[in-house]
């Protein structure tokens, strides 16, 4: 009889009951220990979801109040010294390493924070001090563990792997990832013991890293590390579990190392099932098969995946095939059962965490039954994808046919625009900005919902919004800043907001997705062909503008973005979708200029999150139409007018060329969270686009001193030119509190001042 598997599901709570809950205890309101009782009932409930829905592999240990890498950081006691002096309850110091902490034990940074792979979850970067004693610290794997056995649920515990760890981990002082690799054997073995002695059968080992690109160096640290634990496990069965793409540099190597299970994704990794065919599987180890995708949420194609079974079993028995997701369920929506508002003819081509966990028992009765074609199930399916309507739009599939290659060049080139524009604006040296977005208050929140109960007059609303666009530019005005921005406080997610403007979007009332931490979006759905029938920020934008004599910028999300932040057609290529996506964004940029906006960004946030795991498919498979099609936005503006985009939490070393082929005048990074790392890579690529690392970290709610600020700007300008130099923080405001957002401006602009100073000075 077949088996399923799930690698990890949803933890936030099928209405974000975790962020509410964990946002309480921050502000007080909730105690630490209703907190943990509290996330002890959703765990509950996430197992016997799944133990209804007879998944015969159940994880546990897939649960985090924050992020995973942070617990697998703490389980192993990978707390740096800074967090380990405050003296703080433990839950409280992984908060800290996790948000920074600003308070009467002491001042600290947040630990850098970087996006997971090609998705748009956020994980906290573990650090290896040369002085971290790698041990077991914290009994969370062992009591979720045990939790589970109480409710009658063996569990498949879930846990980082070494190699995953050493590499996604950052280096403080002369010791590198080799040197810790004996005490992280020792370690992962005691949790072997641990798991064996509470009678755990299977342990699932998570190494995405295998997906990467690899040296025979990095290749032979993986050999060693497992070699060591595999040689102790005793009876538990291990489960080397991948996702994101293919195994092709270590297949071999893994084949050969003793696993009892191997999980491969056979969605993204595109090479794992030539692997297999050529390769060929070892007997007597079960294959978790990837083939439910846990990244989209159409309906799976039980044809498709039907005939993709049947080429592993001309290798492998069926009986070692467990059909499995292809990586966790973290990075879709709860359950389609919360959207009450959707039209049961778009909702019967979905499937969120609860309806893949019936999509899993659908695929092994169909592993099961001799006859698919007297399958009720199988065949309802292939019906029901033969019912979506007509996607097409001939006027959006006129223009994409029309594109020439003047369509993607901006005139005259960056070093003549940079002149015209520098004398059009007048600016500042070192000029003062934000990245787009200020806090979205109670207040706004509360206008938003009740403008969709139809409880607040359409025209009452805009009235309420203009008054605090009004207030958002006096007080930046009365800060100091020099390019000002109307705050946005019409917009739900600067995703969302924009897919409401346009054709071609579905939306939903309760999806909610974990982009890190307490942060959740809700990401749209591209259901046809894409096109803007009106425009969509001008009214606020020019407003803005009206209420004063510095340039304020028109704030637009870019068409990569909106492609990566939302939940994409499988029927057409994502080049496609981002051309269709990026001449409506085109539109928009040409309004805005026609009506006196003179700063326009257009964010790209999200450049970085379909970019393929292997490098040699960064062009052909992705960048080269993904920098088209933010050029194709901006190609037909006036030289004056100055193009700003702005990214965030990846690392963008390897690519900072590409990023500047997107031909943008100015270009806004995630700095200060990663130490300011970008800034050196600009410089070793002779990066000549003005530039404005983010200063401070808008994710963690401590108040940067102007001494912080001072310190960072002038490490900056020891590497960059001043003439090429923008002053702002990390990303939007939109999650921070009013208080601190004006204290840390303030804080930035003073920093500012006085570097213009000592510039003045040196001139006079």
């Amino acid at each position: 009889m077949s088996k399923s598997s799930v690698i990890g599901f949803p933890r936030i709570g099928s209405l974000r009951e975790l962020k509410h809950w964990t946002e309480d205890y921050f502000a007080g309101k909730l105690s630490l220990t209703q907190l943990h009782k509290n996330a002890a009932g959703l765990r509950e409930q996430h197992w016997l979801w799944q133990k209804q829905k007879d998944i015969d592999f159940i994880p546990s240990n897939d649960f985090s109040f924050y992020d995973g890498v942070l617990d697998t950081a703490c389980f192993l006691n990978l707390i740096p010294r800074e967090y380990q002096d405050l003296g703080l309850h433990d839950t409280d110091t992984y908060f800290a390493m996790a948000r920074g902490y600003q308070g009467e034990k002491g001042d600290v940074k947040a630990l850098a924070m970087r996006k997971w792979f090609n998705t748009n979850y956020h994980y906290i970067v573990p650090v290896f001090d040369d002085d971290t004693e790698v041990r077991l610290n914290t009994d969370g794997p062992f009591s979720y563990y045990r939790e589970a056995m109480k409710l009658g649920i063996k569990t498949k515990p879930v846990l980082l792997g070494p190699f995953t760890l050493l590499k996604l981990a950052d280096y403080r002082g002369v010791k590198k990832a080799e040197d810790f690799a004996g005490p992280l054997i020792s370690a992962y073995r005691e949790v072997f013991s641990k798991f064996h002695s509470l009678g755990a059968e299977w342990l699932q080992m998570d190494e995405p890293i295998l997906v990467t690109d690899l040296t025979q160096e990095e290749i032979g640290l993986f050999k060693d590390l497992y070699t060591g634990l595999l040689t102790g496990k005793e009876d538990l069965k291990v489960l080397l579990q991948t996702y994101f793409g293919d195994v092709r540099d270590v297949y071999r190597e893994i084949m050969k190392l003793g696993f009892d299970g191997i999980g491969l994704d056979f969605l993204e990794g595109k090479k794992n099932l030539q692997l297999l065919e050529e390769n060929g599987f070892p007997k007597n180890t079960l294959l978790f098969a990837g083939v439910v995708n846990g990244k989209n949420i159409w309906r799976n194609n039980y044809e498709k995946t039907r005939k993709m079974i049947n080429q592993f079993t001309a290798k492998i028995t069926e009986e070692n095939i467990v059909i499995n997701t292809s990586c966790s369920l973290l990075h879709v929506p709860y359950s389609l059962e919360n959207e009450d508002n959707m039209d049961q003819k778009y909702k019967n081509h979905f499937a969120f965490a609860r309806e893949k966990l019936q999509e899993l028992g659908d695929l092994k009765e169909l592993l099961d039954d001799q006859d698919e074609e007297k399958n009720e199930k199988y065949l309802q399916q292939i019906a029901l994808r033969k019912t979506k309507e007509d996607d097409v739009n001939p006027g959006i599939q006129k223009r994409i046919k029309a594109l020439s290659e003047k369509d993607f060049k901006r005139c005259p080139d960056f070093e003549e625009r940079e002149k015209l524009q520098k004398a059009k604006l007048k600016l500042p040296v070192l000029p003062a900005t934000t990245i787009g977005s200020f806090p979205q208050t109670a207040e706004v929140k509360a206008w938003r919902a009740k403008l969709k109960k139809k409880e607040l007059a359409p025209a009452q609303y805009e009235e309420n919004i203009k008054k605090k666009i009004a207030q958002c530019i006096a007080q930046q005005e009365e800060i100091g800043l020099d390019v000002l921005v109307h705050g946005e406080f019409e917009r739900n997610d600067m995703v969302e907001y924009f897919g409401e403007n346009l054709e071609g979007f579905l939306f939903t009332q309760k999806a909610w997705v974990q982009s890190y931490g307490t942060r959740c979006v809700k990401p749209p759905i591209i259901w046809t062909d894409i096109e803007r029938k009106n425009p969509i920020t001008l009214k606020y934008s020019t407003y803005a503008q009206s209420l004063t004599a510095k340039p304020v910028k028109g704030m637009l999300t870019g068409p990569v973005t909106i492609l990566n932040w939302s939940f994409p057609r499988e029927d057409i290529s994502d080049k496609e979708t981002a051309f269709q996506i990026a001449l409506a964004i085109r539109d928009e940029v040409l309004d805005l200029e026609a009506h006196g906006i003179r700063v326009i960004q257009i964010d790209e946030a999200a450049l970085k999150e379909k970019l393929p795991i292997r490098r040699a498919d960064w062009h052909t498979e992705y960048l080269d139409w993904a920098i088209s099609a933010f050029r194709l936005v901006h190609s037909s503006v006036r030289p004056e007018t100055q193009i700003h985009t702005h990214m965030c939490y990846s690392e963008f070393g390897q690519m900072i060329k590409d990023i500047e082929a997107m031909d943008a005048d100015v270009i806004s990074f995630e700095a200060s969270r990663s130490n300011l790392a970008i800034v050196n890579s600009l410089v070793e690529a002779g990066f000549q686009t003005e530039v404005g690392p983010g200063v401070y970290d808008i994710h963690s709610p401590r108040v940067p001193s102007k001494e912080e600020i001072l310190k960072a700007l002038k490490g900056m300008l020891g590497k960059i030119e001043q003439a090429k130099l923008w002053v702002n923080p990390d990303c939007g405001l939109k999650t921070r509190g009013e208080t601190e957002t004006i204290a840390s401006l303030k804080n930035v602009v003073q920093a500012v001042l006085e570097i213009r100073e000592e510039i003045k000075a040196r001139q006079d």
